[in-house]
């Protein structure tokens, strides 16, 4: 539009100009010209004693001037016209201006023009040669208006794509990136295409050196902490079976449990690479893994089917909590797949207590637990599962979704991946 919209204005504005200017002007000047040698035809009739004479005078000036005259003459009832005959309307005026006596005109008739007159002996009916009143090649200016507009419109077209190229990949490696991926981009094309191109490596650097930095941290930490828990575990079994020694020994199974999800949490970058996977082969191999033959886990629903390119170790790890979630707060988990041409819908339902709506935000943050919604007689996490959920499916150009389950009136989390 931006490109069409100015060429079609400025060919209509051209256009109109150039009728009105030379349809009317030029014709206008051309049919004075013709009105000047009819009026001096008519001067003749009006000199002449009789009709004999009039006629002879005719005959005499007539032919030299390139005028076919008929005195006396029949009348038609009406002007004829071609209605997109603009010329041919500034020609009438003109005439009907310039000759009191003219009554009727026919321009309808190719390359000739009839005008009827009236005087003192009759109608006096003259045709002559219409390129007399109209340009020659009127056309030859439009025609060479629109072949130069679209010549100029396909050189503009191929250089705005060539322009907008550039764009397209940065938003693809823009997209990718969003979904985890590092593909590989050059900024090119205009200069402010460049430097945003060129941004947005600087920016997508400084995001994978901050990811690198965390995993280091968080693994040099939580791999530096698991020694004085060894050497804790170790006092404990020299000092036999106490009460105090079982709760010590259970506070460094918790501190354990803490420090694994600190290195799954740091690993979670470098679970896998994107590849092609059937989700619903993954599901039904997350929900296996769980071993209930009671019903606790069932996949309720499988819509849409083909392969889909995302990462199957993290999707596996994100399903896992969310299913963890589920049972460890409730008694029932369903799953639902949903496959479409855009997403993949992974949701899992509990009849749990469910998370209130006002919490659900602070629920996918790192190290938030809200236990005074969750029963606690199930089991006390460390506030990662539903977090690295979220991240994974951030990662995965999506997003993790909770709201509360309309068929168990528990928890419901919708884990959305872009395909």
């Amino acid at each position: 539009m931006i490109l069409l919209v100015p060429v079609v204005t400025l060919q209509l504005v051209v256009s109109v100009v150039f009728i009105q200017r030379h349809f009317e002007g030029v014709t206008e000047q051309m049919a004075r010209n013709v009105a000047l040698e009819l009026r001096f035809l008519l001067r003749l009739v009006d000199e002449a004693l009789d009709m004999q004479q009039a006629q002879h005078a005719l005959a005499e000036v007539a032919g030299p001037l390139a005028f076919a005259v008929a005195l006396p003459a029949a009348m038609p009832e009406q002007d004829k016209r071609a209605f997109y005959d603009f010329s041919g309307l500034a020609a009438m005026e003109t005439f009907r201006m310039e000759i009191p006596g003219a009554k009727r005109f026919d321009f309808s008739v190719n390359r000739q023009v009839w005008i009827w007159i009236e005087t003192r002996y009759g109608v006096l009916s003259t045709s002559f040669d219409r390129r007399r009143v109209s340009a020659s090649n009127p056309h030859q200016l439009l025609v060479l208006m629109v072949v130069t507009g679209l010549l100029m419109t396909l050189i503009s077209f191929i250089f705005l794509r060539n322009q907008l190229r550039p764009i397209k990949r940065l938003a693809r490696a823009s997209e990718a990136f969003g979904k985890g991926r590092v593909e590989s981009y050059r900024s090119s094309g205009a200069i402010e295409v460049r430097a945003a191109g060129q941004a947005f490596l600087d920016m997508r650097a400084r995001i994978l050196r901050q990811i690198e930095q965390r995993t280091m941290m968080l693994s040099g930490v939580s791999h530096d902490m698991r020694t004085p828990l060894t050497r804790l575990r170790l006092g404990l079994s020299i000092l036999g079976d106490s009460p105090e020694a079982a709760e010590l020994e259970r506070d460094i199974k918790d501190m354990q449990r803490l420090l694994d999800e600190f290195l799954a949490f740091a690993r979670d970058d470098s679970l896998d690479d994107p590849e092609p996977a059937d989700p619903e082969a993954l599901v039904r191999g997350v929900v296996e893994k769980f071993d209930l033959s009671d019903g606790t886990v069932r996949i309720a629903e499988v819509k849409g089917e083909g392969p889909v390119v995302l990462r199957p170790m993290a999707v596996s790890r994100a399903l896992e909590n969310l299913i963890g979630n589920g049972i460890r707060y409730g008694t029932r988990c369903e799953i639902r797949l949903s496959t479409v041409p855009r997403a993949v819908r992974i949701t899992v339902e509990d009849d749990g207590p469910g998370i209130p709506a006002g919490a659900r935000e602070d629920a996918l943050r790192p190290f938030v637990r809200l236990d005074a919604a969750r029963n606690q007689d199930r089991g006390s996490g460390v506030g990662l599962g539903l977090s690295i959920a979220n991240d994974i499916a951030r990662r995965h150009g999506g997003s993790l979704v909770l709201g509360e389950s309309e068929a168990l009136g528990g928890l419901k989390a919708e884990l959305i991946l872009a395909r």
